[in-house]
């Protein structure tokens, strides 16, 4: 769409009344976020109170009308989602607004491929907008859904504020507290005192301050020994605001010791996995586990079907289930059905476990019986993880079928993942449900579930690997193709993993060109395997120094995991060496420190065990060169194992990311800025 332009819903066959639109945005330095909301106006133009501002601190709307889904790894990196269910909007409501800013008002600009996406709740993509005329602003307005004579239109409109959230949302008649206007020299602390609710929670005042909780459970009791805050006095001191600074999250209780006598005690289970004998057996324990706490742990349900289109509403799920389907029926592992006001929705679920590949007949099938009996959609879940522009299973869409069915593909890496985030760092409501989330995860990870995520790097992988060795390998081999089509899964789920661990966003860094097409980046990164053996990624990791590299040399057989630390702005060289050493106490002995200069050439390099009684060996000789900035690098060898299973090349790329940032980029802090006070460095 045009700037300025708009169309009805209902001409682009969106029938439904839910979408899901997407907001996606790339980096030529990989870095920076930005963060989506929604504003649901009146006939007047504004909210009609700050419930109808949903952003970061209020992600969702008590009728499920409004749902901030968070984000979803693509081909370019990531999108931020956001369902929207029109049949459940008021009827005061007469427009959404669909904005994103920027944290400390960044500038827009330094994004490319800016865009916003509708889809319709089969995932059929109905418009795109792009805004290319970015420069300084830190808040767009992309667009809006807005009522005209009874039928819903969608208008691009691409407008852009300097002035940031607070700017954005008070035109809507919003009162902005803004995060943004925190001292920067309190660093990441400035945020932590600011942790309010989305209803406008100060931290400072006592009375208004929200309660933190343990991980157990927003509603659960306190952990021993933590102060209960004091009373909230009658009468609000003044007009309360809504609050962008971030709420605060906050730490588990300790666990209380065991009981038990000694180690060999193992604690009772609810989901044993220990038992399981047989890929079917797997496979049957693992759906009817994970669909049974979806539809008892209203958080965890909507983290996983909300972006399949499913409404907020009852869910409840089925095993054991026959459809008929000719002469032969057939028994998909699940179905999953949401109920709101009067109306169903449902999807059939076709999982598999230990690496076992989906079949493209079976789930023909399903998507055939989905169709005539008027289902929402058909639901995969395995070990594989999809692809952009590149399904899981080729199933055939008959037109002439009015109903569309949405095919929709989960990692059992993603379901880990999602239960990582609200169990570990986010919360839930009920303790009860906190503890259910806990005896998931738990059997999910477990050696014996088959719950373990990508463990394949496909059939090309020991062909391509030869051919390297043996120089025999050249460009426009397909198999190069696929294994790098692998090596982005694997990438995808390191991802994964970590972020979960973390409770951050973690993505990987596509560096894509404009209007560069997914089979032309993934052709073009086969070619440079072909010509020196290499496989690299870049990732990552929210509120860290830069991005960190990994790069496989296949023809060397060593993994190198990577990243630059700038220089200070001020200072002394010395000084920087030596502080960037003390942070570097806990890393492993062998970690390369290479400094980097603006003569381009290679600076001093050595290894932290010989940097650390003279970090001064890191500055240039003759003292002509501009220090940049240090690269810092650990190297592992990636073995010669030629199966294609987990225990080979991927648990190396992963546990090296794993240990990479355990031991290195988790200690760094930022370099200071002009005035701004070095922060302490981290204790190891």
């Amino acid at each position: 769409m045009a700037k300025g332009a708009n169309i009805g819903l209902a001409a682009l066959g969106g029938d439904s009344g839910s979408y899901v639109i997407g907001l996606s945005w790339t980096s030529p330095t990989g870095e920076g976020e930005a963060d989506v909301s929604v504003l649901l106006l009146g006939p007047d133009g504004k909210v009609r109170d700050d419930e109808d501002f949903y952003f970061y601190n209020h992600p969702v709307a008590a009728d499920g009308s409004v749902e901030l889904l968070g984000q979803t790894l693509t081909e370019s990196g990531s999108e931020d989602r956001i369902r929207v269910d029109l049949a459940a909007l008021p009827p005061q409501v007469d427009r959404l607004v669909i904005a994103a800013s920027r944290h400390l008002r960044q500038p827009f600009g330094h994004f490319e491929g800016i865009r916003l996406t509708l889809d319709d709740s089969s995932g059929e993509r109905l418009l795109g907008f792009s805004i290319t005329d970015a420069r300084s602003e830190s808040a767009f307005v992309f667009g809006e859904v807005y009522r005209r004579a009874g039928e819903w239109k969608f208008r691009a409109i691409g407008q852009g504020y300097d002035s940031g959230l607070a700017g954005l949302a008070t035109d809507y008649g919003i009162d902005v507290d803004d995060d943004e206007g925190v001292d920067d020299v309190a660093g990441d602390e400035g945020h932590e005192q600011v942790a309010a609710t989305a209803a406008g929670a100060d931290a400072s005042d006592p009375a208004t301050a929200p309660v933190p909780t343990s991980k157990a459970g927003a509603d659960g009791p306190l952990p021993a020994g933590t102060p209960h805050p004091p009373a909230a006095p009658a009468a609000s001191a003044g007009p309360r605001r809504v609050r962008t600074a971030r709420k605060k999250v906050t730490l588990p209780a300790v666990p209380k010791p065991s009981l038990a006598e000694n180690d060999s005690w193992h604690g009772a289970r609810l989901f044993p996995a220990s038992t399981l004998k047989s890929d079917r057996e797997r496979e049957v324990r693992a759906t009817s586990v994970l669909l049974s706490v979806m539809a008892q742990v209203p958080e965890l349900g909507r983290r996983l079907t909300a972006g399949f289109g499913a409404p907020a509403g009852r869910m409840e799920t089925f095993t054991e289930v026959v459809l008929p389907h000719g002469e032969t029926p057939r028994r998909p592992d699940g179905v999953i059905r949401v109920e709101r006001a009067g109306k169903r929705w449902t999807a059939l679920v076709e999982s598999k476990t230990n690496g076992n590949p989906l079949r493209a007949q079976q789930v023909q099938d399903y998507m055939d019986i989905a169709a005539r009996r008027g289902y929402e959609a058909v639901i995969t879940l395995s070990n594989d993880v999809a692809l952009d522009g590149h399904p899981i299973v080729p199933v055939k869409i008959d037109g002439r079928r009015k109903h569309k069915v949405g095919l929709w593909h989960l990692s059992w890496a993603e379901v880990t993942y999602q239960a990582q985030m609200l169990i570990r760092h986010e919360g839930v409501a009920n303790p009860a449900h906190a503890w259910l989330l806990q005896e998931l995860l738990h059997y999910l990870q477990h050696e014996n579930s088959g719950c373990h995520g990508f463990q394949n790097m496909g059939a090309a992988w020991v062909p391509v690997r030869n051919g390297i060795d043996d120089e025999t390998l050249v460009r426009g081999d397909e198999r190069a193709v696929q294994v790098v089509e692998s090596w982005e899964k694997l990438v995808r789920q390191v991802c994964l993993g970590l972020g979960g661990e973390l409770g951050v966003k973690v993505a990987p860094v596509q560096r894509t060109r404009r209007g560069e097409v997914v089979g032309a980046r993934r052709a073009a990164l086969a070619e440079q395997l072909c010509d020196d053996g290499r496989l690299c990624a870049e990732i990552r990791i929210e509120d860290t120094i830069g991005n960190v590299s990994v790069v496989a040399d296949l023809k060397l057989g060593k993994l190198r995991t990577s990243i630059e630390y700038p220089a200070p702005e001020e200072g002394y060289p010395l000084s920087w060496a030596k502080r960037l050493v003390r942070q570097l106490a806990a890393a492993p002995a062998d970690l390369h420190v290479e400094t980097l200069t603006d003569g381009g050439g290679p600076g001093p390099r050595g290894t932290l065990e010989r940097l650390r009684p003279e970090p001064g060996d890191l500055l240039p000789k003759g003292g002509t060169a501009r220090i940049t900035g240090f690269r810092l690098t650990l190297v592992k060898s990636v073995g010669t194992t030629r199966g294609n299973a987990e225990s080979g090349f991927i648990r190396t790329v992963d546990g090296a990311v794993q240990r990479f940032h355990s031991t290195v980029v988790a200690h760094l802090d930022p370099p200071p800025r002009r005035g701004r006070p070095a922060a302490a460095t981290k204790s190891p």
